[in-house]
Formats: C-alpha cells, structure tokens, sequence
C-alpha cells in the first residue's frame, strides 16, 4: 500500500467485501505534515483519505 500519485486512480474496497469503487485519474495530492491524512483531487471529485491503523491495513493487504 502506498501514496496515490498523480495519474493513478483509487480504488475504495466497501467493508462488506463485495463492492469496491474506482476514481477517475489522481490531478493532486495533499499529506498533512507527519500524518497520515490525504487530500485527493481527481479529474471530477475530491476526498480525504485517512490511515488511521497503518499495521493492520499493512496486515489485511498482504493477507489478501
């Protein structure tokens, strides 16, 4: 798991693990200073994406 870059798209997995999202290519990104807060632009939206558990997300990715 890492950072969104510019160009990439976003995929948003639902906590029911039967739906996920897909954005729009990445435009900007935002990181609040020493946390792990991101401010997303995408072609047509924005979001704010929190880690607020980085070892457990780490875990649950390379569990997949």
């Amino acid at each position: 798991m890492r950072a969104p870059r510019r160009g990439s798209v976003v995929v948003i997995e639902f906590s029911d693990g039967m739906h996920e999202y897909v954005t729009t290519p990445v435009k900007r990104v935002l990181r609040l200073a020493s946390r792990d807060v991101f401010y997303i632009e995408t072609v047509n939206s924005r979001y704010r994406l929190e880690v607020r558990d980085r070892e457990r997300a780490l875990e649950d990715v390379s569990s997949g």
